[in-house]
């Protein structure tokens, strides 16, 4: 179809629409016959133009709802993400203070001068089980002093700058503590073993008597620990055929997954008669 015919087609149209706009109305329900041929010809156009205008409408309507509904979507999980990190910091404020509590309900023995610490770094090459506090030489801290929690045991402290320690751990295969069996005064020496969370007590005669469920304390004789301190439970024991003395396996009471704070037992001379 040229662009002429195209223009008269749209002529013709316009010229149709005006022609029945200013014809005379009348009370008749029915066309005339110029109103009726013009409706057959025109009504298609006018119907495909009318869905047009529709689709487009709808579309365009839906479009923008479209975008409104992206929109918000973004930024409700912006707000679930922000919730989430929120959640997060109470989850850890939480844990926080109930460390807190239980340091605070802890009642050392008189002669102990306590300083709280919090747990801040493990060692980061694995060697070793130890970890670093935020309390160093700037608040007395000083090498070989004890290092426990309420719940019993941790270590001692084998390096100090001015504001920071590291502490062994008693898991740590280097670490020995010297330990008796609160029951029985069985005694021996407690070291790391090779599994995490778990010592071993070593140097325990076949003859001394020693079962599960024991607890084992510090006895005070080693010169760093004073006596007392619980250490952990017996968990197995064991006569090796041939050996000297029996193999014990110890649990202790500290869960160091959990470890955020500990106090250091600081005092000039380390007392054995606690």
């Amino acid at each position: 179809m040229t662009k002429k015919r195209i223009f008269l087609w749209i002529l013709f149209f316009v010229s149709g629409l005006i022609l029945i706009a200013s014809y005379p109305a009348n009370t008749s329900s029915s066309w005339n016959p110029l109103e009726e041929i013009f409706v057959e010809l025109t009504a298609p156009l006018q119907k495909i133009f009318h869905n047009s205008c529709s689709f487009i409408k709808d579309l365009w309507s839906s479009y923008i709802y479209l975008i409104g509904v992206k929109k918000e979507n973004k930024m409700l999980k912006k707000e679930i993400q922000r919730l989430k990190i929120e959640n997060m910091r109470y989850r850890v404020l939480e844990q926080r203070v109930k460390a807190l509590i239980k340091i605070l309900k802890f009642r050392p023995k008189p002669k102990w001068n306590l300083i709280a610490a919090q747990v801040i770094g493990y060692d980061p090459t694995g060697y070793f089980r130890t970890i670093i506090i935020d309390k160093g030489k700037r608040d007395g801290i000083k090498i070989n002093m004890p290092v426990i929690s309420p719940d019993g045991l941790v270590g001692r402290i084998i390096s100090v700058s001015e504001d920071y320690s590291k502490v062994l751990l008693i898991t740590d295969p280097d670490s020995a503590v010297d330990c008796i069996d609160e029951g029985t005064r069985a005694r021996g020496i407690l070291k790391g073993g090779l599994v995490d969370e778990i010592c071993i007590l070593e140097y325990i005669e076949h003859s001394e008597k020693i079962s599960p469920g024991d607890t084992i304390v510090t006895s005070g004789l080693s010169g760093i620990f004073p006596r007392g301190i619980p250490v952990g439970r017996v968990k197995e024991v064991r006569k090796i055929p041939g050996a000297l003395f029996k193999k014990v396996k110890i649990v202790p009471f500290v869960d160091f997954s959990r470890l955020e704070e500990v106090l250091v037992i600081s005092k000039e001379k380390p007392c054995t008669t606690l």
